[in-house]
């Protein structure tokens, strides 16, 4: 069975979602051409971009070796759970909080051969990390993505907005991180590996980068993802293979699965209610539906029965929907 189609096969989220979503349908009250409408086509498109992207930085390989020359050059164990932290919160910023975690906890483990570190708490600090990282950024997860492609912030404005958020959640981290790991020195000794890079990836996946975040302020990102898929498939055609492609399925069934669960007639009218709700209200139900439903439908869900240009304080309702979310989960 060809790679691209084992995903699907695996993915027992999508599997879930696509039972739920056939249920629904014989409940909700809607109209079948209003399902592909349902779906926010941009954070698709962007999501696959950024999927291939970091596919590519990935398969590229640079970052064990820019891993494990780093990690040759510690002597305590605070100093590199410190690094690995808030390089997992970095690399939340531009790679998605997800892909930060597939990078770094792989070498994470790998830190059991240079000492007794307790790996085990380590990840569960670089998860805290990606949290408050990926929330500084419109490209840092998914319901960034989203929000910021239904709100009229800049790239630069979105992060005005969440940088005293992402500052203070850091620095709570950064202390923390101080305080749970020991200054004990790490005892190494050569593994015998040598990872290898490929260079020409590595330079392409990052130029592309750049490229499609411009062209996501710019908002040409249907003609940049074109780009992209060209010049993968020209020169990295396994790394289009190896994708999780599944993951764009998943979201697209989310969409339709929040759009018919508030077309159910049992529903509607409290759906419809939310536009009215206050402020505090509205900050509540964020961060309860986060707990109930998950982060991504839960921001589908505000986004479709929210208006899109209300102001609280100031400050636009996406990026407070935002703050709610991330205050809930760290």
């Amino acid at each position: 069975m060809p790679i691209v189609f084992r995903s699907f096969l695996h993915d027992h989220i999508l599997h879930l979602l696509l039972v739920t979503g056939a249920i629904l349908l014989f409940l909700a009250d809607f109209r079948w051409p209003d399902l592909p409408d349902a779906v926010d086509w941009h954070t698709i498109v962007t999501l696959t971009g950024l999927l291939i992207l970091t596919k590519g930085l990935e398969t590229s390989g640079y970052f064990d070796v820019l891993g494990g020359r780093l990690i040759a050059r510690f002597r305590h164990e605070r100093a590199l759970a410190l690094f690995m932290v808030l390089a997992a919160a970095l690399l939340s910023t531009f790679l998605t909080n997800d892909v930060a975690l597939f990078i770094l906890v792989p070498l994470t483990l790998t830190l059991r051969k240079f000492s007794r570190l307790p790996v085990s708490r380590l990840i569960i600090f670089e998860a805290l990390a990606v949290n408050a990282g990926s929330l500084l950024t419109p490209v840092g997860n998914p319901q960034n993505i989203l929000l910021w492609s239904h709100g009229s912030l800049s790239v630069a404005g979105f992060i005005g907005q969440m940088l005293p958020l992402a500052a203070w959640l850091m620095t709570s981290l950064v202390v923390l991180t101080w305080w749970s790991f020991s200054k004990r020195s790490i005892q190494k000794h050569d593994n015998g590996e040598k990872p290898q890079w490929q260079k020409p990836l590595l330079g392409m996946s990052v130029c592309l980068y750049l490229l499609f975040i411009a062209a996501l302020e710019w908002h040409l990102t249907g003609w940049a993802l074109l780009l992209i898929v060209f010049c993968f498939m020209i020169m990295a055609r396994p790394v289009l293979l190896n994708i999780d492609w599944s993951l764009l399925a998943v979201f697209i069934a989310m969409f339709i699965n929040v759009y018919l669960l508030t077309r159910l007639p049992v529903l509607h009218a409290h759906f419809a209610a939310i536009s009215h709700y206050s402020e505090g209200a509205i900050y509540l139900l964020a961060i309860g539906l986060s707990q109930v439903i998950s982060n991504v439908p839960a921001t589908i869900l505000l986004l479709q029965k929210l208006p899109l240009q209300k102001r609280l304080h100031g400050r636009s309702i996406l990026a407070d929907l935002d703050y709610c979310r991330v205050h809930s989960r760290t």
